[in-house]
């Protein structure tokens, strides 16, 4: 099989991309779960509206296949998908609710970012902006940051956000 599938994978949990996939793992290792011994498998689509061409792709495998979404992107997942939970906004959105602002500064700060976060903040775009906002976005400013900060603000979870939380009881 491809895509990170194998002969044991019976349920694809597709996701938007690499943070989303890295999130789902994390939490579910929190939770004690192997994904792989369950299988189940995380699948990136790199981008939403490719759920049609890995449904398509996955066609003739015997899998359950259930999604998450943000919810400006839920629209892909009602025509694709019957089993699917949606963040609001975002991934990003759902972990800053469950930590707080003050929560995820902590986290920017552990791995050497509170520098450049206020450096973000102070731009003139960002100033009259939201905490939350401004923190969503600087999640998004640099490759690989997101899936950085998706992985270390799952760890630092102690209650997961609602769709992730559905979601792993759901697989």
């Amino acid at each position: 099989m491809e895509f990170g599938l194998d002969a044991t994978t019976r349920t694809a949990v597709l996701v938007e991309g690499t943070s989303d996939k890295v999130a789902v793992e994390v939490l579910a290792a929190k939770r004690g779960r192997d994904f792989r011994l369950e299988g189940v498998t995380v699948v990136a689509l790199g981008g939403v509206t490719n759920v049609g061409n890995f449904l398509t792709l996955f066609r003739g495998y015997d899998l359950r296949c259930v999604g998450l979404c943000d919810a400006r992107e839920r629209r892909y997942f009602e025509r694709a998908l019957e089993e699917y939970f949606v963040c609001d906004p975002d991934l990003e959105g759902e972990f800053i609710r469950a930590l707080g602002v003050e929560g995820v500064e902590r986290v920017v700060a552990e791995l050497g970012d509170l520098p450049a976060l206020r450096v973000f903040q102070n731009q003139p775009f960002q100033r009259e902006r939201a905490p939350e906002d401004q923190l969503r976005r600087f999640m998004g400013t640099m490759s690989g940051r997101k899936a950085k900060y998706a992985a270390a603000l799952a760890e630092a979870l102690d209650t997961f956000p609602p769709p992730l939380e559905e979601l792993l009881a759901h697989v």
